[in-house]
């Protein structure tokens, strides 16, 4: 701070600013990333890193100078080649960031700081390319391999919902609609539904992988014009110089789209990032149940020995995973709007106004839906239920749904239906009044036993949950049989996958 400048400033900023001067820089001196920092894996931080990127645009150019050597260019020599791939992971990010302050263009920047390593490629880096022939190709790789990761964490959530699933199926528990009770389902039926969830998100994330396209080599508006005039206007050098180059980078059969502008359609993003997002509404949906489960007391997440709960309240025991869970759920819920509008607004060609917002959208989808995918994974293999607990809750409420069996074995003895009808509702009206006005136990029951209309009934067997809970345990072995086997059996070499929580 100039003297100038520390005479207008108030003598208590003055101090504070004069240290801050001094400290030297560090991690927590600038924004970090909570879903870097929190809740990413190590694994997909690093396929998003700045390392990754560059280093793959280097892999780019490597693979187009190799195919435009084969197909005939002698100005691409050997040396060229060969100092390149000895540089591909050699960056000078330093000096990266000089220049592209310098020249306000990444692409550039980054040829330069290629060509610095490797002398003998000066001139020919990226021969006949636009910048998005590396920069989207280099987005498409690294989306790529990002789909895998979620894939394997998506199918250890899948497995660990169905052993928890196979191990309650036939665990009576009360059923809700419109948060009220409802007819007895199954603990792990009720788990199925959240099995399924994922199930549909992995059916659409597996289609998108095997459609995956790069963008392939289309030059500075798509038409590939660049490329023909460097082939001397030879449509088959051209078609097979992308197909060399998509071999190179993507593999033996990688394909490419049909057709590009500048760019390649950006409602593929909005593809990706919506498979994404039906990640997170599987888990915001099963995150919400437990933690409403959770405030019943039928069932709590994993705690650790040394959770706190809360700075004052030493009792609590949060469900504070699923709630973590859930607002990641509902950041990458939004995320596909935004993608989408991108797409929109692709001006003819191409507009730069997709750059910015494609370097937080398409991260951040990715982080979020791995971290949300961790969580659930730890969540899923830990749960606790409490069987005494939904017994007890059962035997408050089963009275009310036992009725209309009830109601049916004493007309079946001879009673009046309509009669006996009328008899139930007031005493159902009177236990309810006896247990929220009241606040004493439901004694449905003792009026029924003690009303002669139903003396030929065996009120106490209509009162046996597993008569109300229809084909629960059944759905659930078909479910688990037909549905999570399959996925158990093509990714077995990825189950078991460690689940570690950062915070």
């Amino acid at each position: 701070m100039s003297p100038e400048a520390a005479a207008g400033t108030p003598e208590l900023i003055q101090a504070p600013l004069a240290q801050s001067s001094k400290m030297q820089s560090s991690k927590y001196d600038t924004f970090q990333h909570p879903l870097a920092e929190r809740n990413a894996s190590p694994e997909m931080v690093r396929i998003w890193s700045p390392r990754k990127k560059f280093s793959g645009w280097r892999r780019i150019w490597v693979a187009l100078a190799k195919a435009q050597r084969k197909l005939g260019l002698t100005r691409i020599t050997e040396e060229a080649i060969t100092q390149m791939e000895a540089n591909v992971d050699n960056i000078d990010f330093a000096l990266a960031e000089k220049l592209e302050t310098e020249l306000g263009h990444d692409v550039m920047a980054h040829i330069h700081a290629f060509e610095a390593v490797a002398p003998a490629a000066k001139g020919i880096i990226q021969l006949g390319a636009t910048s998005m022939d590396i920069n989207d190709n280099g987005d498409l790789l690294i989306m790529r391999e990002a789909l895998d990761v979620v894939i394997s964490k998506l199918v250890n959530v899948i497995d660990a919902i169905g052993t928890f699933a196979e191990k309650h199926k036939n665990l009576a528990t009360l059923g809700y609609t419109h948060l009220q009770v409802a007819q007895p389902t199954t603990v792990g039926k009720r788990a199925t539904l959240w099995c399924y969830d994922y199930l549909m998100a992995l059916e659409t994330l597996e289609d998108i992988r095997k459609k995956f396209k790069l963008r392939g080599l289309k030059g500075a508006t798509g038409t590939q014009d660049s490329y023909m005039k460097l082939f001397d206007g030879d449509h088959a050098k051209v078609d097979e110089l992308e197909r060399l180059f998509l071999e190179e980078i993507g593999g033996e059969g990688t394909e490419c789209f049909p057709v590009t502008g500048q760019v390649y359609p950006r409602m593929a993003d909005t593809d990706v990032i919506q498979a994404l997002a039906k990640v997170a509404q599987a888990g915001h949906k099963m995150s919400n149940d437990i933690r409403v489960l959770s405030f019943v007391e039928e069932m709590e997440e994993p705690v650790s020995e040394k959770q706190v709960g809360s700075t004052a309240m030493a009792y609590k025991r949060n469900p504070a995973k699923s709630e973590r869970l859930t607002g990641l759920a509902r950041y990458a819920e939004h995320l596909p709007g935004i993608a989408a509008q991108t797409a929109a607004e692709q001006f003819l060609e191409r507009t730069l106004d997709d750059s910015s917002t494609r370097r937080m959208t398409l991260p951040e989808a990715f982080l979020v839906c791995d971290g949300i995918l961790i969580i659930e994974t730890h969540v899923s293999r830990g749960m606790t239920v409490y069987p005494k607990i939904i017994e007890k809750r059962l035997r408050e409420k089963l009275p009310f749904m036992a009725t209309e069996e009830i109601l049916m074995r004493a007309v079946k003895a001879g009673g009046d239906r309509q009669e006996l009808h009328e008899a139930i509702r007031l005493h159902s009206r009177a236990a309810i009044e006896r247990v929220k006005v009241e606040g004493l136990d439901n004694d449905l029951v003792e009026r029924l036993k003690g009303d002669a209309r139903f003396e030929k009934v065996n009120i106490d067997e209509t009162l046996d949950p597993n008569r109300h809970i229809g084909r629960a345990p059944e759905q659930t072995e078909a479910f688990l049989r037909m549905y999570v086997d399959p996925v158990r059996t093509r990714f077995a070499h990825l189950l078991g996958m460690k689940a570690e929580l950062k915070v």
